[in-house]
């Protein structure tokens, strides 16, 4: 669990290959420049840690491109004590970047290994979601509704109307559309009813998989 001074001159090159392709946010660029990403890997990967590419992860999952979290959690806008919902935690290094940004973060993971791995890893860094949650993404959490923002870090095929009703008016949800390829895709919340969409260009994820328990 160490992060020495070679690590942290790692991080400040990456923060520069994102500059150069075009992440401009202060707040996330701090972030990203902060949190230890080759504590989030497996040892055989740890010199891949600070390159700008995903990496696998356990159950067949990856650690997402420093750049696709970046670009994500640029779209959000985030502002401390926002309430942000995070579907897909993963490795836990998103979440812990939108923690590093003040956020109150709850996060939902369907792959239980994960979810359990997550859980006891995280505190230990010092990054404490408001709630980390066992269950399925495509369900959102509307017991903790509205939410100032939700993110979305796995393919999805179509986009749940939860996550959207879940919103706050202003609101926005950063999800990527699509089966093989996605679009990434930003909804910001106008009213009840009103949505606008925005399209910024196609990514890779893993799917984001339904509940079958």
């Amino acid at each position: 669990m160490k992060d020495t001074f070679k690590h942290k001159g790692l991080r400040q090159q990456l923060v520069n290959v994102l500059k150069n392709k075009g992440i401009i946010n202060e707040s996330v660029l701090g972030a990203i420049g902060k949190v230890p990403r080759h504590l989030f890997m497996d040892s055989g990967f740890l010199d891949y840690a600070y390159k700008d590419m995903a990496f696998p992860i356990a159950a067949d999952q990856t650690i997402s491109q420093p750049y696709t979290v970046a670009f994500q959690t640029e779209l959000l806008q985030v502002k401390k004590e926002d309430k942000i919902l995070e579907i897909g935690t993963g490795s836990g290094y998103q979440t812990a970047v939108l923690c590093e940004l003040g956020a109150k973060v709850y996060s939902i993971e369907r792959q239980q290994e994960l979810f359990k791995k997550t859980s006891n890893f995280l505190p230990k860094l010092g990054y404490r979601a408001k709630k980390l949650i066992f269950g399925d993404g495509y369900k959102g959490l509307q017991e903790e509704a509205p939410f100032d923002s939700i993110i979305v870090t796995a393919g999805a095929p179509f986009v749940p109307n939860p996550l959207l009703s879940q919103l706050k008016i202003g609101g926005r949800l950063v999800i990527p559309v699509g089966g093989d390829v996605q679009i990434m895709t930003l909804f910001i919340r106008k009213d009840i009813k009103e949505f606008e969409q925005h399209e910024f260009g196609e990514f890779r994820f893993v799917p984001l998989l339904e509940d079958k328990n």
